[in-house]
């Protein structure tokens, strides 16, 4: 089985494909409906969005006009969003944001819905109100699942203290999935032992680094085995993730860079892994261990 056609059963009792298609600062209705029809035709079924990143009105507008192109139906696609931090903590902001992601993406149910970070935008990291905050988020997430608007919940940016925080008063739903930064430079070998022992599914965002540093995919390791192995760096640094079973939302825009991020059919031999593992570590992306 190709890559692009594995799926990951996640503790809801759902599948989710391993490769889906992130959509941060892509914006724009032209923009996205060619980004989407592009997606759609090389065979990405999973599509990464969230409140903050403004564009999930177009992206359900694509996705309604383009599903029928490629014969496809809603249950064909695995659509992922995520609760804005200003709505941390706020039962009925939650429910009305969840409502609004809805409509906007044209579907009766998210497939994945995320808490996108674990602080409030309105208060300070180290705010001792946090944790409360935290709780009331997932108790109301659990009963918008338990109503059938969302399929799978889950977080994003959670360390593993905010985790165990969670799975104390989960309500008997655990998180389903944690999307974490994770790549090479930032490993998170602890953060990934630990979802796995708890059957939380690892996703990473932010497997390039990000659109400000470049140092990733310059690194000379990086390129020295892209060489060796007749792939990009780009594409090995996706496929070191899926070989750890961690799922990836490569983003992109040029027609070509969305075909090869999900053409990784092909094996990094474990020296390879090894020297991957041995890099320097450097976080790119901001940091979650800072929130109370």
């Amino acid at each position: 089985m190709n890559n692009a056609a594995k799926n990951v059963l996640l503790s809801s009792g759902y599948t989710m494909p391993l490769i889906g298609f992130g959509t941060y600062k892509i914006q724009g209705r032209d923009v996205i409906y060619e980004v989407v029809d592009e997606s759609l035709k090389v065979g990405f079924r999973s599509i990464d969005t969230a409140v903050v990143y403004r564009n999930e009105e177009d992206i359900g507008y694509a996705l309604t006009n383009l599903l029928p192109k490629y014969n496809l139906q809603r249950s064909d696609i695995f659509i992922t969003t995520k609760l804005s931090p200003s709505e941390h903590g706020d039962p009925k902001g939650i429910e009305k944001s969840v409502q609004r992601s809805l409509k906007a993406l044209n579907t009766t149910y998210i497939d994945l819905y995320l808490i996108h970070w674990p602080g409030a935008a309105y208060i300070s990291e180290s705010s001792t109100d946090n944790p409360s905050l935290r709780a009331k988020t997932w108790n109301k997430l659990v009963e918008l699942k338990k109503q059938g608007l969302i399929r799978s919940i889950g977080v994003s940016n959670y360390t593993i203290k905010h985790l165990e925080e969670l799975l104390q008063n989960c309500k008997d739903i655990p998180p389903s999935v944690n999307q974490v930064e994770l790549h090479p430079h930032y490993h998170q070998k602890e953060l990934i032992k630990y979802c796995n022992n708890k059957g939380i599914h690892v996703q990473a965002y932010s497997s390039l680094g990000t659109s400000s540093s470049t140092n990733l995919l310059k690194d000379p390791i990086v390129v020295k085995i892209a060489t060796q192995l007749n792939v990009s760096p780009a594409q090995l640094l996706l496929n070191w993730a899926l070989q750890q079973g961690i799922g990836i939302i490569p983003k992109a825009v040029k027609k070509e860079h969305i075909r090869d991020n999900i053409q990784l059919d092909f094996v990094i031999d474990e020296e390879s892994m090894r020297a991957l593992f041995s890099l320097p570590q450097h976080k790119y992306a901001w940091d979650p261990s800072n929130v109370y």
